[in-house]
């Protein structure tokens, strides 16, 4: 019952459009600066690196070891993926464009960042971000997903209108009337 008052009720539609902004305002504004003053990674994944290893480890020592082996030898592409994804997430987040999806990367990259032992503000924006999916298309409704999802509708949903036209058959052993 809960979960379909967020998925219908125009009242949670108005409160998840204002989550949705704030979130996305925060993605935003994190990734334009990133984008604009310059980011290397490095430097956070030899921290975490750091914190995986040790009696007070406070990163797992999987995530640690997926940090040293596979993010750190191509630091350049998280170079670009970190502010990228950040700024993406929050456009879609801030027009209501694939809204669920930019909730859904805005989850994973948070989820990336407390794995990565750092709080900040990752955990609230990642509980707002499970109600932004929770509520699917709702959260979208007051944005561009609106038209954005009718239209893709439209385009996968295309029905025969001949079909519509003809008379329906009669089942076995019935008269059809016309």
């Amino acid at each position: 019952m809960f979960n379909n008052w967020f998925r219908t009720n125009k009242i949670a539609m108005l409160l998840l459009t204002v989550v949705r902004l704030y979130v996305g305002y925060q993605w935003i504004e994190a990734g334009w600066h990133k984008l604009t003053g310059g980011f290397d990674a490095s430097g956070f994944l030899k921290g975490a690196i750091a914190k995986s290893a040790g009696e007070d480890a406070t990163v797992q020592a999987w995530w640690g070891s997926f940090l040293q082996h596979a993010a750190l030898p191509n630091v350049n592409f998280f170079n670009l993926l970190v502010p990228a994804g950040e700024f993406l997430v929050g456009l879609g987040l801030i027009l209501g464009t694939f809204t669920t999806f930019a909730a859904l990367m805005g989850l994973v990259m948070n989820a990336a960042y407390l794995l990565s032992g750092t709080v900040s503000t990752n955990v609230q924006l990642l509980l707002m971000e499970v109600l932004i999916i929770v509520s699917a298309a709702n959260a979208g409704a007051i944005g561009l997903d609106r038209w954005v999802l009718g239209y893709l509708r439209s385009l996968f949903h295309k029905k025969d209108n001949s079909a519509a036209l003809r008379p329906a058959a009669a089942a076995p052993g019935m008269k059809r009337s016309i």
